[in-house]
């Protein structure tokens, strides 16, 4: 190890040597990298526009798409311009950005996934408490505790992989710099550090998922217990988008544990991480738009507004 150099930037792996196929990556992921952009930034404008949606499940659905929009602009933008440059090349600092942020927005992610629950919980589950449990200053207090811990926990697992420089090898076999990968590049002492880190971090995580599945449980169980039809009609309407977004972010997020990590990128590899870096911010605003009455009748309205002012 003394006779190898310290590396001062890292080398992705593409999805492609093929010219026509790189175009042909980068076209693609711009279009899905614009469209949630445009979907979470609208998401973001109706809320913060319309009144009605000033409640305190729609403010941590504003703080999740802010958290989609910067979720996926992690990775999406270094890999659209590494297939149009022809450039699989990273910096050093780049790359540690990379991780301290994909940590903390997937882990800010979780707790606001976990909080929505609650809020989704106390509102169907003990209604006439809602109002003195859910206040603005509670929202902003809980969601102000969750940036705060994410950022200081990304910056410990950052802190662990980073803290003594990589000479092992600069080829990542990945096309952004994930964190096994990153794993397979340091020495055993480092690895040990932060290995110990995510066993314990897999506690809170463990935690986390099990809030959520208990929360939901007891509100399933509230709703089947309603006896209008239109009003448990409502409560599913209310609840289902949350549910369904929390189980595609788990899902995804649980084959990125268990995939192999094998010494050369494979589809399959390339496949998972695509699927935990882009489907969950890709896919949330769409399955707001389309699950969630209010949100398309604010759009709707939004859009009235606009055409009254322009004629």
């Amino acid at each position: 190890m003394d006779n190898l150099t310290e590396v001062t930037e890292f080398l992705l792996t593409g999805f492609s040597d093929i010219w026509e196929l790189q175009i042909l990556h980068a076209g693609l992921f711009l279009l899905i990298y614009l469209a949630a952009l445009v979907g979470n930034l609208l998401i973001m404008m109706v809320i913060t526009l319309d009144q009605c949606l000033h409640t305190p499940m729609y403010f941590f659905l504003k703080n999740l798409s802010f958290l989609d929009l910067c979720y996926i602009s992690v990775t999406m933008p270094k890999s659209i311009h590494s297939s149009l440059m022809h450039n699989n090349s990273i910096s050093y600092l780049g790359c540690v950005a990379q991780v301290y942020f994909f940590f903390a927005f997937a882990s800010a992610e979780l707790a606001f996934l976990t909080v929505m629950s609650y809020d989704r919980y106390v509102a169907i589950c003990h209604p006439l408490q809602y109002g003195a449990m859910m206040t603005s200053e509670k929202c902003h207090q809980m969601a102000a505790i969750a940036w705060l811990i994410c950022f200081f926990y990304a910056a410990i697992h950052t802190g662990n992989i980073f803290w003594e420089p990589i000479s092992r090898s600069n080829r990542i076999h990945q096309f952004f710099c994930d964190i096994p990968h990153m794993l397979a590049l340091v020495s055993c002492e480092v690895f040990f550090v932060e290995f110990v880190t995510l066993a314990l971090s897999s506690c809170l995580v463990m935690g986390c998922s099990i809030l959520m599945i208990f929360s939901y449980y007891q509100i399933f169980s509230a709703v089947f217990r309603i006896p209008s039809v239109e009003s448990r009609a409502k409560a599913f309407a209310t609840c289902s988008p949350q549910l369904i977004v929390t189980i595609l972010f788990l899902t995804t997020g649980l084959f990125a544990a268990l995939g192999p990590i094998a010494e050369m990128s494979s589809i399959q590899d390339l496949v998972i991480a695509m699927a935990y870096t882009i489907l969950p911010p890709f896919l949330n605003p769409i399955i707001y738009s389309l699950r969630n009455k209010e949100i398309k009748a604010s759009v709707w309205r939004l859009y009235e507004k606009m055409y009254l002012l322009q004629n």
